[in-house]
């Protein structure tokens, strides 16, 4: 297991830790989702599949956004497997 797995996999256990924008993209950038930043105060997390996620980019990032990225990241596994 590569270490961006094992930061999703605590990602989904515990959300309400001390998470930041950094440690999204990091992951975005290993499952191929594009993100921008035009400013600095939210990060737009867009996939191939048409879903996006805009966050906010305050630290930590709020348990609900962590969720939320969790969410899009498990879209993507469901698209590949049809």
């Amino acid at each position: 297991m590569s270490r961006i797995d094992k930061k999703l996999r605590a990602m989904q256990a515990n959300p309400k830790d001390d998470w930041r924008i950094s440690d999204l993209k990091s992951i975005a950038n290993r499952y191929g989702i594009e993100y921008r930043q035009p400013g600095t105060s939210h990060v737009t997390f867009s996939c191939n599949n048409g879903l996006a996620l805009t966050v906010p980019a305050h630290k930590p990032i709020k348990p609900i956004y962590i969720k939320k990225f969790f969410d899009l990241i498990e879209s993507l596994d469901e698209d590949n497997a049809l």
